[in-house]
């Protein structure tokens, strides 16, 4: 049995099979004491694969998760900067649904075959990741997802998104897991009448999911580098991702 302290972890870059068998670059921390764990993907925002989801990939090993972030921006960019690979990403006119749903498929596969894996997954993402969570979660079995402020579910994007950023509600009947949303009331995209929206439909549906909106705080609140960053809020939402994912991916 080994004696490292719980909250001692080990993070690196790794590769991963993703869709169509691609060997893709992605970030992995991992606790290192004993124990059973779930997995947790994080699927990073449109500015990319950076050192903002390389810490919340940390902070989730931390809490005793072992996480992984794929990097989506691999094939149009390999070993290029965040900036250069969101760049050509956008370029290349973004990422593809169906080749998301099979980089996330990859690293679920991976995060199982890990040693003290439970079989409880979870999905988490922020900005567009948001919304690849939710579509994640409608396309493969998850234990639980978390959207943060994710982006054109409901809405169409503005001009200069990638086209392939197109409205997924109609998803909805197929979402696998319980769903917790955090957002903005400030925020454009999602603006409140859109998650609004979403959360009639998962009403509608019956399906589980809490939503919590959040006064004075727009877009990329969690993010400690911007000026959008909102305290309160990122601490009130990360206390509500630990619990939320404590009660369905421990045991």
């Amino acid at each position: 049995m080994n004696a490292f302290s719980p909250d001692a972890i080990r993070a690196e870059t790794i590769t991963i099979t993703g869709h169509g068998g691609d060997q893709i670059e992605a970030y992995r921390a991992s606790p290192l004491a004993d124990g059973s764990r779930g997995g947790v993907v994080w699927i990073h925002h449109m500015p990319g694969y950076d050192r903002e989801t390389k810490e919340f990939v940390r902070r989730l090993a931390v809490s005793g998760y072992h996480t992984v972030a794929p990097n989506l921006y691999s094939r149009e960019a390999p070993g290029a900067s965040p900036d250069d690979a969101a760049a050509a990403a956008r370029a290349a006119g973004g990422v593809p649904d169906e080749r998301l749903v099979g980089d996330v498929a990859g690293a679920v596969e991976h995060l199982r075959s890990l040693p003290g894996a439970n079989g409880k997954v979870g999905v988490i993402g922020h900005c567009s990741g948001g919304r690849h969570a939710y579509l994640a979660a409608c396309s493969l079995p998850f234990d639980a997802a978390v959207d943060c402020y994710g982006a054109f579910i409901v809405e169409d994007p503005p001009e200069g998104l990638p086209k392939v950023m197109k409205p997924i509600l109609q998803l909805a009947p197929d979402l696998s897991c319980p769903l917790l949303g955090l957002f903005g009331l400030d925020d454009r995209f999602p603006a409140p009448a859109a998650v609004a929206a979403l959360d009639e439909e998962l009403n509608r549906l019956d399906k589980p999911h809490e939503f919590h909106s959040y006064e004075g705080a727009g877009h990329s609140f969690f993010s400690v580098d911007r000026p959008a960053y909102r305290p309160e809020a990122a601490v009130d939402g990360w206390r509500r991702i630990d619990d939320f994912f404590a009660s369905h991916l421990e045991g």
